[in-house]
């Protein structure tokens, strides 16, 4: 088995195309085609089903492609360690994200990144905690900023590094009976209407957990998967909701206030266990603005 043909599959696998992988790849069709024959064959098991529009992964196919990921980003790092020692920084960085990171500027960590290092190509893919957590693991991305599980077997093979937490809070409409109010128990939301992300969303699991310890069965009647939907419902007093603090730093209409005995929401680096991080990444890890808060 040799590097090329993991090269051309992994092409291949993320095109769902033969001529778009070759062209990708900058080899001719059938140069690449008898190149994932000859892997099939070395294999003994066909890793594409093949049809006259596009490719799909066999379950053989699924298996060999997180490892062939994972060969070729260590491929990379031990290239990139090599260009390191000789003053260089290059190579490709794929970081995902959440829509909202509280004390973490990502926008401006990569950008400040990037003036220190222009050798190094960005990529930047935005997503809830659960779909990172699992591209981090498949090797999609070198490394992501996620909310903390609360599921901690959801991160099996991977490491979460605490970056930061904080308190969530209650959001309402400008109108809403609760909007003066110092602080507010969750047990005074059991008949609100709530506005929250999807189930299987971190945010979710977090308020879900915490609602049920204070023995409030909620409803929840708007479901969305963006920041700004959320908060304009609530600024527009369809519901209330529970969100971290630095949602209150957006311009909106709805009101913040702090709860008693507020659930927390924790913010983590996600990289994949036992596999080396390239070079780029290792830069960025290991840049203060980063590291965990104290």
């Amino acid at each position: 088995m040799e590097l090329r043909q993991l090269e051309y599959f992994v092409a291949v696998a993320e095109e769902r195309h033969f001529t778009r992988a070759a062209a990708r790849m900058h080899v001719a069709q059938s140069g690449l085609s008898a190149s994932i024959r000859s892997l099939e064959r070395e294999l003994g098991a066909r890793l594409f089903v093949r049809n006259t529009r596009s490719v799909h992964l066999t379950d053989e196919g699924h298996a060999l492609l997180t490892e062939a990921r994972h060969t070729l980003a260590n491929v990379t790092a031990a290239k990139d360690a090599v260009a390191a020692v000789q003053g260089l920084l290059r190579g490709t960085l794929t970081v995902g994200t959440l829509q909202c990171l509280g004390a973490v500027n990502l926008p401006a960590i990569l950008a400040r990144f990037h003036a220190s290092h222009p050798g190094v190509e960005l990529r930047l893919r935005q997503g809830g905690s659960t779909d990172l957590i699992e591209r981090v693991r498949a090797g999609d991305l070198d490394l992501a900023f996620i909310s903390t599980p609360f599921d901690e077997g959801a991160a099996s093979g991977v490491t979460l590094t605490p970056l930061a937490a904080e308190p969530m809070m209650l959001a309402c409409g400008p109108t809403h009976p609760l909007r003066d109010r110092d602080t507010v128990d969750l047990r005074e939301l059991r008949e609100e209407t709530f506005v929250d992300f999807y189930p299987g969303w971190v945010t979710r699991d977090v308020v879900d957990q915490a609602m049920a310890a204070a023995h409030v069965e909620r409803r929840v009647a708007f479901e969305v998967n963006d920041v700004h939907w959320l908060l304009d419902l609530v600024g527009y007093g369809l519901g209330v909701a529970v969100v971290p603090e630095v949602f209150s730093h957006k311009k909106t209409a709805a009101r913040f206030i702090p709860l008693a005995a507020a659930p927390t929401w924790h913010i983590a680096i996600a990289t994949a266990t036992g596999r080396h991080p390239n070079a780029a990444a290792k830069a960025l890890l290991s840049r203060d603005d980063v590291r965990p808060t104290s």
